[in-house]
């Protein structure tokens, strides 16, 4: 997913400047940004898991960051290279996700 998030963010830095707007582009950005903190996030969860053990907190927690980074940095993406502006309406349903995700990886952290 790291990996992922890197050649997106390639794409976008050399691919998109000039042919989408300035604020198109921002997006793109931003979407790149929380796929790889989320990435981060991800591993987190792995390294977490190793210590404690699974969990369904820790399920339920690398699942939503999975799920945010396809619907937030998603959106941002598909929104700045086809102009859906639309789109913009799923994005923070996306954010829940992510704030969910890190709660729930907090309360499974916390009862080591």
């Amino acid at each position: 997913m790291g990996a992922l998030a890197v050649a997106i963010g390639a794409f976008g830095a050399h691919g998109l400047e000039g042919r989408v707007s300035e604020r198109m582009l921002e997006n793109y950005q931003t979407g790149v940004q929380y796929h790889m903190f989320h990435a981060l996030g991800i591993i987190a969860v792995g390294l977490t898991a190793t210590v404690i053990g699974g969990s369904a907190l820790l399920g339920w927690a690398g699942g939503l960051m999975l799920f945010g980074t396809i619907v937030f940095s998603g959106s941002l993406y598909t929104m700045a290279l086809t102009g859906m502006t639309w789109l913009g309406a799923i994005t923070p349903i996306g954010g829940v996700a992510f704030i969910t995700g890190w709660i729930l990886l907090m309360i499974a952290a916390f009862k080591l």
